[in-house]
């Protein structure tokens, strides 16, 4: 399945239409699946980082209580690091920092699968472009063009780090777990 998807993205003419397409179609499929484990395989195992970022998009627009309009970017990962609530709504009986745990978890895929889209080495930053377009770029050695939202200081990422603490204090109201600690510096 992660294969056939996978080529799904790759063979459009626009990979980021078809991701977008794609995700869409798989996304209510994601939302009810019960455990944890199941889901992370799932997202896991996704071949294409251009579609695996599309359907963690839409994993935290659907956890917002207040969805954001910003394309994909640093600033809006950061925005659902501050924004989201606990991802899904049909998930197994497990301690809510657990739930918080999954969701951060989630966050660093999706900042990592970003920068391969955006950043990361030569086959991977044009993922955005057909085929045929990623292979020019590659020749002319052309720089990936990144988002308005790609600007982004330390300051920014220490005050929604430090607004994320602050309110899973009040939720969990008891000392973060140390896999918290870990993903949030992680994630820093």
């Amino acid at each position: 399945l992660q294969r056939m998807l996978s080529i799904a993205v790759e063979v459009d003419k626009s990979p980021n239409c078809s991701s977008c397409k794609i995700a869409d179609v798989i996304f209510p499929f994601i939302l009810n699946i019960p455990l944890r484990s199941q889901r992370e395989a799932f997202i896991n195992t996704m071949e294409s980082q251009l579609l695996r970022c599309k359907v963690l998009d839409l994993l935290f627009q659907h956890s917002c209580y207040v969805p954001t309009t910003l394309p994909l970017s640093l600033a809006k990962i950061l925005y659902f690091l501050s924004h989201s609530s606990v991802l899904l709504q049909y998930q197994d009986e497990t301690a809510t920092w657990q739930k918080w745990d999954e969701m951060l978890q989630y966050l660093s895929l999706l900042l990592m699968s970003y920068q391969n889209v955006i950043l990361a080495f030569p086959l991977a930053e044009h993922l955005r472009s057909s085929l045929n377009d990623r292979m020019d770029l590659m020749i002319q050695k052309a720089k990936p063009k990144l988002q308005d939202g790609d600007d982004i200081s330390h300051l920014d990422i220490e005050v929604k780090i430090e607004e994320f603490i602050s309110r899973m204090q009040q939720v969990l109201g008891q000392p973060f777990p140390l896999q918290i600690m870990e993903k949030l510096c992680m994630f820093r």
